[in-house]
């Protein structure tokens, strides 16, 4: 009996140990700053599947515990709805908006102070607090960074010359189906008229709410509205070296002035301060979306990171349950994994993806976007190069023939004006979408995105319904065009009963043979950059659209 009882004793106090070792591993991984742990498995590249960065990328480097410690005190009510900050109810009540699946071409813009010195590139503000390069530049033309400092340039953020109507005019014009500028960058100034911070565009700078006034122009052009919100990188996006920092704090300038301490957030980087930065971001992001009712609300990559989890779940249930309340289909928009917690983008929850800068290999099922540049920085600078309306049409006719949707990056004047070179870029690839947006609108994939080889035509491929469509790029290809993919034996079941081209008038003649659809072409080419060819009578692979936004690995389509 004496034998049992010790023998319980010793698994009651194993176990009792065990709880007690597990307890401060669970503290450790909520004290401890850590990174997401790499990727392991085989990636699917062509797809573009991806984890997080393994460094904390542009995330608070803080711990699990401020995080939890921010959202605790949250005290905005949640809207009511049947969204709750988990993934579980996010999977279980989320769709990508049918109006978003089939839009294929937006905006967005990087709209903000970095503007004003224009000089190599957004990050003019992490970069100006440096010895050297940038930094030197900045001393030659304003004067030293404890003289002149980045707040320093929010007077000369005038936007006196900044006419919503004629913005919005021109974004229809466009054919961009919706618009998002940015609504705050990694400097954390607000361009809205905002109770939360008082760093905004409408009290300091222009005097104006900015994205009120775009926002009202931009629905009356019948577009849908949202904006990128980049601030959750502010906390650690300015680190001089120490003598300038020291030299600051000796002399409360800037950086270290008490007025500007909270914009800058470098003089106090502590476990509090953070906790206070995090609920603010939460804050904004709340008013932003009461205020303005957003059709779609896109994060950079500073919320990629796990431990943040618990913060950004809150905005997406408050988000969603409020599009309930509103009657609206709307979606968060997100990089990497930042709403995919398995840890790769194919399993991304309650978010559409978004690659920065760069389209996968090849087709990618589901509802995904690239953000993309205009010009050779995302922010305006003087002399900056931008891109012609051919290489902007070829970018978007590669992206949404593998499926996905291009998100344009325009890079506006501080004086409110958009640079004529990129109007006549955004003009062209109206001109084009006029003729040609039947193969770019609500289409999917193919069963490939593309044939071409050398000496031969550059193809790209749409689907819509029953409808096959082929565009062309390049030069004007002659008197006729070959679809090899289309020759007998290898083409989809069915039989062609009909091409014509987009913008030209009647059918044209066509045959088929084992080197594939050879199409007589209309004497003249009825538009420019390229051209579209749709066919008809060919058996087509269904609609690739998700519920979830995923590619397809599961049988999930709608």
């Amino acid at each position: 009996m004496k034998k049992v009882a010790i023998i319980s004793f010793n698994i009651f106090l194993l176990a009792a140990l065990s709880a007690e070792a597990q307890t401060k591993s669970d503290t450790t991984e909520r004290t401890k700053a850590r990174h997401d742990a790499p990727v392991t498995k085989i990636l699917n590249k062509t797809i573009g599947e991806a984890g997080n960065d393994t460094g904390f990328d542009m995330a608070p480097e803080t711990t699990l515990r401020n995080v939890e410690a921010s959202v605790k005190q949250i005290t905005t009510k949640m809207p009511k709805g049947p969204y709750k900050a988990t993934w579980e109810s996010l999977k279980e009540n989320y769709k990508v908006p049918a109006w978003y699946a089939g839009a294929k071409f937006g905006l967005c813009m990087h709209w903000g102070l970095y503007s004003v010195p224009a000089y190599h590139n957004e990050w003019y503000e992490k970069h100006m607090y440096t010895e050297g390069g940038v930094g030197q530049w900045h001393t030659e033309h304003f004067g030293p960074q404890d003289k002149f400092g980045y707040k320093d340039f929010i007077p000369m953020f005038t936007q006196e010359k900044f006419d919503p109507q004629a913005w919005a005019q021109l974004f229809k014009k466009s054919g961009a189906r919706f618009v998002a500028p940015t609504c705050q960058h990694h400097d954390g100034f607000a361009l809205w008229d905002s109770k939360v911070t008082p760093y905004n565009a409408k009290q300091m700078g222009p005097k104006r709410d900015l994205i009120g006034e775009l926002c009202a122009a931009v629905r009356k052009q019948g577009l849908k509205f949202g904006f990128t919100n980049h601030q959750i990188e502010n906390f650690q996006f300015i680190n001089p070296p120490a003598a300038m920092l020291e030299k600051m704090k000796t002399e409360r300038a800037d950086l270290y002035d008490p007025e500007w301490q909270p914009f800058y957030n470098v003089a106090d980087r502590s476990d509090e301060a953070c906790q206070k930065f995090l609920l603010g971001w939460f804050n904004r992001n709340v008013e932003l979306i009461d205020k303005y009712r957003p059709d779609v609300l896109w994060f950079d990559n500073g919320i990629d990171q796990r431990f943040l989890d618990p913060l950004k779940l809150q905005v997406a249930a408050y988000y969603y349950n409020s599009a309930k309340q509103w009657g609206k289909e709307v979606t968060l928009n997100t990089k990497k994994a930042a709403f995919a917690p398995s840890g790769t983008n194919i399993a991304t929850i309650g978010s559409i993806l978004d690659f920065e800068g760069h389209v996968p290999a090849g087709i990618r099922t589901g509802t995904w976007d690239v953000d993309s540049q205009i010009g050779s920085t995302w922010g305006y600078t003087e002399g900056m190069r931008v891109a012609s309306a051919a290489a902007i049409v070829n970018r978007l006719i590669d992206i949404v023939s593998k499926n996905g949707t291009l998100m344009l990056n325009l890079s506006p004047k501080a004086d409110g004006t958009i640079p004529q070179e990129q109007q006549e870029t955004l003009l062209g690839i109206g001109k084009w979408l006029a003729v040609n947006g039947e193969a770019i609108y609500d289409t999917h994939n193919w069963i490939k995105f593309a044939e071409g080889r050398k000496d031969a035509l550059n193809v790209h491929f749409t689907v819509k319904g029953d409808a096959l469509f082929a565009i062309i790029s390049g030069k004007w290809p002659g008197a006729t065009a070959t679809i090899t993919s289309l020759a007998g034996g290898q083409a989809p079941a069915g039989k062609i009963n009909a091409v014509s081209m987009l913008g030209a008038k009647g059918s044209l003649a066509f045959t088929q043979d084992a080197n594939g659809l050879h199409v007589t072409l209309p004497a003249d080419a009825p538009c420019d950059i390229a051209y579209t060819l749709k066919i008809t009578g060919l058996k087509m692979n269904p609609a690739t659209v998700t519920a979830s936004g995923n590619p397809i690995m599961e049988a999930e389509t709608k």
